[in-house]
């Protein structure tokens, strides 16, 4: 079952996302995220016993010279590894992707696995455009809205990012 996180779910969320990457680093950056008030979306997968994986969108501005896109920083999505390749993550992506386009948002980036992410519609050539401290492969964008992301535009990520 995907459903939002709730306030209860956060000690069990940072266990899923410490024990999916084998550190802390991205479990921090989730309650720094929490903290400053930048969540745009954030599910759980559960079974009626246990958080099996997670996933966070933040608010993301990309912005031109007399223009602001509207878009998120898919950023992390964990699954226990004793769910992973059973579906749990891809369910979580399609799930908060669509969430970020009920919200009116225009495009999500994300930085990740070159042969992941395509299967749910983002690209590095969509990417390409934008200005960011990431570049190539692994970084991939998906236009919610079909030509968002024509005129390109500097990323500005929420703060807890610390770019």
């Amino acid at each position: 079952m995907i459903r939002d996180a709730a306030p209860s779910d956060y000690p069990a969320i940072r266990a899923v996302i410490s024990h999916a990457f084998g550190q802390t680093e991205e479990a921090n950056l989730v309650e720094k995220l929490r903290a400053d008030g930048d969540v745009l979306v954030e599910l759980v997968a559960a079974s009626d016993i246990a958080i099996q994986g997670h996933i966070f969108y933040s608010p993301l501005a990309i912005e031109g010279p007399d223009y602001t896109i509207k878009a998120a920083a898919l950023a992390p999505v964990s699954v226990l590894k004793a769910f992973q390749k059973s579906g749990i993550g891809s369910a979580l992506i399609r799930a908060g992707n669509a969430r970020c386009a009920e919200l009116g948002l225009d495009a999500i980036v994300v930085l990740g696995h070159e042969a992941y992410y395509p299967k749910f519609g983002f690209s590095a050539s969509l990417a390409e455009s934008l200005e960011a401290p990431f570049s190539g492969p692994h970084f991939m964008a998906l236009e919610l809205k079909p030509g968002a992301l024509k005129q390109g535009g500097k990323l500005r990520y929420a703060k807890a990012f610390g770019l």
